[in-house]
C-alpha cells in the first residue's frame, strides 16, 4: 500500500486521544504508511459548521454514539425527541458523544474503525 495524503486533500483524524478505538484506527494508519492530521476534540472542540457537514454525508444518526457512556447518564428528556438539530447541539456540548474516529480523507468520511473499511478507502 503506498503513503497517501488523500483524494483530493489532506487526511485527518478526529476523536479523542486515548480512546482504544482511536488507538487502534491510529495505530491501522501509521502500520499502512498513512500521513494523517490528527484533531482532538478535548483539546480542540468541534465546530458547527464541521458537524452538519458530516451530517449531511453520513448522517446524524451515524455520528452521535449512542452506546457511550455520555449519552447514556443524559436525563431522559435529553435523549428523546431526538433529530439533526438536537443531536448536533449535544455533539457541539460534549464531542464525547460523537462516534470515534471520524477520519476524513480528503472530503470522503468514515465513521468508527473497521480496517476493511480503511483497506477499501486507501486501495489504489
Amino acid at each position: 500500500m503506498k503513503t497517501q495524503t488523500g483524494r483530493g486533500g489532506d487526511i485527518t483524524i478526529y476523536g479523542i486521544r486515548n480512546c482504544d478505538t482511536m488507538k487502534k484506527a491510529r495505530a491501522w494508519l501509521d502500520g499502512h504508511g498513512v500521513a494523517y492530521g490528527f484533531h482532538d476534540y478535548k483539546k480542540s472542540g468541534i465546530d458547527k459548521g464541521r458537524l452538519e457537514g458530516w451530517a449531511r454525508v453520513v448522517g446524524w444518526e451515524v455520528l452521535l454514539n449512542r452506546a457511550g457512556t455520555t449519552f447514556r447518564k443524559l436525563p431522559e428528556a435529553d435523549k428523546g425527541g431526538l433529530d439533526e438539530a438536537k443531536a448536533i447541539s449535544l455533539m457541539l456540548g460534549q464531542p464525547s458523544m460523537i462516534k470515534r474516529p471520524v477520519l476524513d480523507i480528503g472530503g470522503t468520511i468514515l465513521v468508527g474503525f473497521k480496517p476493511e473499511s480503511y483497506e477499501a478507502a486507501f486501495d489504489d
